[in-house]
């Protein structure tokens, strides 16, 4: 391809999520009529992490949340096949091929954002959440926080975790935001969901 770094938007995007202490973001995506939601992972200390990638994307179709491609990217490509690219977002092949798909590369750029965004929709916010939790081994549909611990050894939260906390309850977050050693529980029942207020209390009575 001519324009060896079409997606530089990439660069600066995971610069302002580390910079911010994000390790997901998301932003819509639109080709051939069809919609995607495109999660951005950082990779995670003691992730594998393949050579030359700065990221991993995931592209969620949004009329069928169960298509899904997910791939390392860098600053001048996605780091998969050309066919696997065509096939997921039905690019018709072609003796031109390396034109397509540099037009493909020209227009996903339009959408890449240089910053997160603060103020996501409710249904990105929950595809957002439902990875976080995967990626901390938790059932993505623990989304109702109960109470705050202490962990063991001064083992700081996982980012996930955080990440997570941030999306859910901003206000609780932000009460324990410096205190890296505590984790946030999530429950699946929302019975068992607790306010901030009692949260805190909670936590008082236990220190």
């Amino acid at each position: 391809m001519k324009n060896t770094h079409l997606l530089q938007n990439l660069k600066q995007l995971k610069e302002d999520m580390e910079n911010k202490g994000w390790v997901i973001e998301a932003f819509t995506f639109n080709y051939k009529s069809e919609s995607y939601t495109v999660l951005v992972k950082l990779y995670v200390e003691n992730e594998k992490r393949p050579e030359y990638a700065l990221l991993k994307l995931e592209f969620i179709k949004a009329d069928d949340p169960g298509h899904t491609l997910t791939a390392p990217a860098n600053s001048t490509q996605i780091m998969i096949s050309a066919q696997k690219l065509r096939e997921f977002f039905n690019i018709s092949y072609s003796s031109n091929l390396g034109n397509i798909l540099e037009q493909f590369y020209q227009h996903f750029s339009s959408f890449i954002p240089t910053q997160i965004n603060p103020n996501h929709p409710e249904n990105i916010r929950r595809l957002m959440v439902s990875s976080l939790s995967k990626s901390d081994s938790k059932d993505p549909n623990k989304i109702y926080c109960y109470t705050v611990k202490r962990n063991p050894d001064n083992k700081k939260r996982s980012p996930f975790n955080d990440n997570k906390t941030q999306l859910l309850r901003p206000t609780l977050y932000s009460k324990f935001k410096g205190e890296r050693t505590i984790s946030f529980c999530y429950s699946l029942d929302q019975k068992d969901e607790k306010t901030d207020e009692e949260i805190l209390l909670s936590f008082g009575k236990r220190r």
